[in-house]
């Protein structure tokens, strides 16, 4: 299937909306209304690095970039820090190094399916969590939580939502916007499994092609709605037709 046609079917958007507690993302309307390139870190686990797509060009950052830069007509970079396997207290250090070194605009983050996985303390978590943002906001730098993926084999349902909705409730009390991937992904399910595994990547854990292009599709087009909250003008209020 062409990257054209991955998500063009109905099910890409079970769940709608797709972001809970929306923010304003000042900076990023700021560089946009100025007709500045836009610098965006994705940084998280094996999900923003790719695992389970068929080449590099197929993981969500690298897509996302490309919705972006047609979306806004602008130029966007998005650089792709993910590192497989890792958890929060590794990627929030690594956060902070890039926060001291490059001029971003915007992190995105996917946090915390191997903090669930592996048994990480609930309370550490959140405390990390909180750590990471206030790091990007103390610069100036808006953030996009991505929370937890949703997938069958999940082994304690109750404990691993339990740190979704830790996810959720630390964007809400930093006012931080959270692409609810896990809702995403549990609609799927829930349309059928051959739905979820459409999305899927062999290991029935991390996302295919297919799922990573629905993604990078409903991250930019949050993104837009966001955006243009901040300055409905020509210049940011774009069309936001995904692809020609």
């Amino acid at each position: 299937m062409s990257s054209a046609a991955l998500a063009a079917d109905a099910a890409c958007r079970a769940s709608e909306p797709a972001v809970s507690a929306p923010a304003r993302l000042e900076r990023l309307a700021s560089r946009l209304k100025r007709r500045e390139p836009v610098r965006i870190l994705a940084i998280g686990s094996s999900s923003t690095q790719g695992i389970g797509a068929s080449s590099p060009a197929f993981s969500y950052p690298v897509q996302l970039q490309a919705d972006l830069t047609r979306m806004w007509r602008e130029a966007v970079i998005i650089e792709n820090a993910g590192k497989g396997g890792e958890t929060i207290a590794e990627t929030v250090e690594r956060l902070k190094t890039s926060l001291g070194t490059d001029r971003l605009d915007l992190v995105i983050w996917q946090v915390g399916t191997n903090d669930a996985v592996k048994g990480i303390d609930e309370g550490r978590f959140a405390a990390l969590l909180r750590e990471g943002i206030d790091a990007a906001q103390a610069l100036g730098v808006d953030v996009l939580l991505l929370d937890q993926q949703y997938y069958p084999a999940i082994k304690d349902p109750d404990r691993y939502e339990r740190f979704v909705g830790l996810v959720g409730a630390t964007g809400a009390s930093e006012q931080v916007p959270v692409f609810s991937r896990y809702k995403v992904m549990k609609a799927w399910g829930q349309l059928s499994a051959d739905v979820l595994n459409a999305m899927l990547s062999s290991d029935r854990f991390h996302m295919g092609d297919r799922g990573y292009d629905c993604m990078a599709e409903l991250i930019a087009d949050s993104l837009h709605s966001m955006v243009a909250a901040v300055d409905p003008t020509p210049s940011l209020a774009v069309s936001a037709a995904r692809r020609p």
